[in-house]
């Protein structure tokens, strides 16, 4: 049976962001290997592609990182891509913020630790849900500011920002499970402006106390060129990217692509069958557990449409929220495919 984590188990809930990304070919071709599809095989075999080491783009802006449960070093709880978020932690010298649903690796804990210790300046927002678990407390111990949301929503974020420079994000929790029992990503982009965006975010939700519709909409740079990409910035569900993301899946005209943990938004299943009938090559991959057991998931639908969707068979989550557009578009970030997940959270 798929262990499923704590911390997850509410189908469909997400938060944070999405964004949708213009990166070169090789980068894209890359994060279609989180999971191969295997021709038209009604029973393929899903094979994971060891990437535990970073995968980066022609330059160092952009780095992409996913797990590999399969690997034999995910056993023993080594080589995944926690260890190289705590490396750049270790390398800050003025700050780390950290907004993240579930924190319980050591790894990261003892780098914050040390990082505190060296006198950079260390904070953290955490889900309410999250807050009296033992990383959280043993930061706060330490003298580590660290706040929850106090509230029933989530707070789903999956973000860390060091000395105003980097943005680490994507589906990745910081916990063992995540790191070497599922499928995530985590992406390292390089962009003070980025940083700046995802700073205004973690100051409301810090600062202030604003979080989900009590969010406003203040992001400095939403549209941010970087190396010759365009980046697009949404952080939910204040910014509204309901349009914008049709926009994009619906402006498709060769393929549309996706890993999804949890995927039930009717609408967006209905442009990819619609996407289908016109002849663009539609495929994807969903959580096992979750498609069985969300109310008014979308897999049996496009299934019953004709569409080229699998069920994960792995005994982790696949917790990708990922969307690739035509070979040259990557939506992704922490946010699931449901109205939770765009609206609530």
């Amino acid at each position: 049976m798929k262990r499923m984590k704590g911390r997850e188990r509410i189908p469909g809930r997400g938060s944070a962001i999405i964004e949708p990304m213009r990166l070169q070919p090789r980068l894209l071709c890359i994060l279609c290997l989180a999971a191969l599809l295997a021709g038209c095989d009604p029973t393929p075999t899903l094979t994971a592609q060891p990437t535990l080491a970073a995968t980066q783009a022609e330059n160092d802006s952009v780095s992409v990182y996913f797990t590999d449960p399969q690997s034999p070093q995910a056993t023993s709880r080594r080589g995944g891509p926690d260890e190289a978020l705590a490396a750049a932690i270790d390398a800050a010298q003025v700050s780390v913020d950290m907004a993240m649903f579930n924190l319980s690796l050591a790894s990261i804990r003892d780098a914050l630790l040390e990082a505190h210790r060296r006198g950079v300046t260390v904070r953290l927002v955490v889900d309410s849900e999250t807050y009296n678990d033992a990383v959280p407390a043993r930061l706060r111990d330490a003298g580590i500011a660290v706040i929850g949301d106090q509230r029933e929503e989530l707070m789903h974020n999956k973000f860390t920002i060091l000395d105003g420079q980097e943005v680490w994000t994507g589906s990745l929790n910081l916990s063992t499970g995540g790191n070497y029992s599922d499928y995530n990503n985590l992406v390292r982009i390089r962009s003070t402006r980025l940083a700046q965006d995802y700073t205004a975010e973690f100051e409301e939700m810090f600062l202030d106390h604003q979080f989900g519709s009590n969010s406003p909409v203040n992001t400095p740079y939403p549209r941010i060129t970087l190396d010759g990409r365009t980046l697009e910035v949404y952080f939910l569900p204040e910014d509204d990217p309901e349009e914008r993301l049709l926009e994009l899946v619906g402006g498709a005209q060769e393929s549309v692509e996706f890993l999804a943990f949890s995927f039930t938004l009717d609408y967006l299943a209905g442009t990819l069958v619609d996407l289908s009938q016109d002849g663009v090559n539609v495929r994807g991959v969903m959580d096992a557990e979750q498609a069985a057991s969300n109310t008014g998931g979308e897999f049996e639908r496009l299934l019953d449409a004709g569409l080229d969707v699998r069920l994960d068979p792995f005994e982790g989550l696949l917790h990708h929220k990922v969307i690739i557009i035509d070979g040259q578009t990557v939506v992704f970030g922490s946010t699931n495919f449901t109205t939770s997940g765009l609206f609530k959270n």
